[in-house]
């Protein structure tokens, strides 16, 4: 006859063999919950190790391999020629320092020294607390699987070479992932790179940090569009620089203007997305990267080319970047990759001149020597396998039903209301009402449905009313209820 520990135990512990964590832990987790779940009192003594593999058909190394693994998390004592004992890991005694000696109680709230603050620097973000919110346009977490990215994950930290890796990585970053990436890009984006041309980092906004530290110096001036990605702002304001704004049409930026406005030598870079304006998502013209790139030329200025969501093409063929026809060696290309695979493996990628990525190297290795071995690794694997092409193709179907959704929504919802332009591509579209509107207003009106509009996706101005929608991390539904919250939480404010 069973204890009743053994009892529970066959109740509560499934061995799966298709998991890829190992038999122990398995068995230890299975115990660890019941013992939160109260299963298991505070001193119960559990079965031997021999009782243990006897009852759930495991060996006995195994068996000891589980009570080890408990006994180090602290959920059990093992006790010699006693047993083994339940503990509760929250109910024991926490170590207590002696702070007598000290004059006071409490930890200060300001330095005693002096140090530069920056206002620029401020978070936009708010912190969402309505069951819906949009955003400027991020992919769908709930799309990804943990069982494949477990399964990717463990593959590489089986592997023997990841620790003589790591051992070089100051030396010899992502070799293999440098080479599989330049692949994939050279394939995409219609680039002719190596991996001398390219650095692969953690985000678009620590490319873009590491590119102003070694481009801009106080008072350098940088372009930008007349609405442009407040990240990027932030970047060049923290750098010092004088920002000043180019004019945007449904064309994007009006090169024209910089002609009939700045002298040579007087710009330092114009940062621009071309592909997809930041925020109006407007392409910029072929005629006017052209012509970009002859003033870049001409002027002696760079080009920060930021295509953050290349990938992400719908309609047509996607123009190549302006870096495919750089052969002067002006234009300084920023993107990511890996966002349709699970957010943990978005990488951002610099690619420049061999001088210009040499030295950012420097950069990058001084903030961030160690970086995150393991994921690109994975990433690597993941594009030389060709499951990154896989992916965006299944997550390009997808994410089209969501923006022509969401296009068919604001049409019926809002009808001659505002004024929108269908995107070719990504995962946001930008909203003009006709009449103008207090955005602020209506953010706060919308948010007593349960729907949250972040400020930083309202661009109102003395000649635009606008709103920067994604519509990428909501389902068909969703997008639907949003959208119509949104309508009436408008009428709110403007029907009397």
């Amino acid at each position: 006859m069973n204890s009743p520990a053994e009892d529970i135990l066959q109740n509560i512990i499934t061995i799966d063999k298709n998991n890829t964590a190992a038999v122990y832990v398995q068995i230890a987790q299975h115990i660890i919950n019941a013992v939160q779940r109260g299963y298991f009192s505070v001193g119960t003594l559990l079965p031997g190790t021999r009782s243990l593999s006897n009852l759930l058909k495991i060996h006995r190394n195994t068996a000891v391999a589980v009570y080890d693994e408990l006994a180090s998390q602290g959920w059990v004592e093992i006790v010699p020629n006693k047993g083994t004992f339940v503990l509760n890991p929250i109910r024991q005694k926490p170590i207590v320092g002696n702070f007598n000696e000290l004059k006071n109680e409490e930890y200060p709230t300001k330095t005693g020294f002096h140090f530069y603050e920056s206002a620029h620097l401020a978070s936009p973000y708010e912190k969402v607390e309505t069951i819906y919110t949009f955003n400027d346009g991020q992919t769908d977490i709930r799309l990804h699987t943990d069982k494949q990215y477990n399964r990717w994950y463990n593959a590489v930290l089986k592997r023997t070479s990841v620790i003589k890796k790591w051992n070089t990585f100051l030396f010899d970053q992502s070799s293999f992932l440098s080479t599989q990436l330049c692949n994939y890009l050279n394939a995409t984006r219609n680039l002719h790179i190596a991996p001398k041309n390219l650095l692969t980092t953690r985000s678009t906004e620590m490319n873009l940090y590491l590119v102003a530290q070694l481009l801009l110096k106080p008072n350098d001036v940088v372009l930008v569009g007349n609405v442009s990605n407040f990240a990027a702002n932030m970047i060049f304001h923290q750098a010092k620089a004088n920002i000043k704004t180019i004019p945007i049409d449904e064309n994007g930026l009006d090169v024209s203007f910089i002609k009939k406005n700045f002298t040579k030598n007087s710009i330092r870079c114009v940062y621009c997305t071309p592909q997809r304006h930041y925020p109006t998502t407007n392409s910029l013209s072929a005629q006017r990267r052209l012509q970009l790139m002859q003033l870049a030329k001409e002027y002696g200025f760079a080009i920060i080319e930021d295509d953050f969501d290349f990938d992400f093409q719908f309609d047509a063929t996607p123009m190549p970047p302006m870096a495919s026809a750089d052969t002067n060696g002006l234009i300084i290309y920023l993107g990511k990759v890996g966002q349709a695979l699970f957010p943990a493996f978005e990488t951002g990628f610099i690619v420049a001149p061999e001088n210009l990525i040499t030295e950012v190297k420097n950069y990058y290795r001084m903030i961030d020597p160690q970086g995150d071995l393991i994921k690109e690794q994975i990433l690597a694997e993941v594009i030389h396998e060709g499951e990154m092409h896989r992916q965006v193709k299944k997550k390009i179907l997808l994410y089209k039903a969501r923006r022509d959704t969401m296009c068919e929504a604001l049409k019926n919802t809002f009808g001659d209301l505002i004024t929108f332009n269908k995107p070719n591509g990504g995962l946001a579209l930008f909203i003009q009402f006709n009449k103008p509107i207090s955005l602020v207003k209506l953010s706060d009106q919308v948010s007593k449905y349960n729907v949250t509009l972040p400020k930083h996706l309202l661009y109102q101005t003395k000649n635009m009313c606008g709103i920067r929608l994604g519509f990428g991390h909501l389902n068909l539904e969703e997008i639907n209820h949003t959208i119509q919250m949104l309508k009436k939480a408008y009428d709110d404010l403007t029907v009397k």
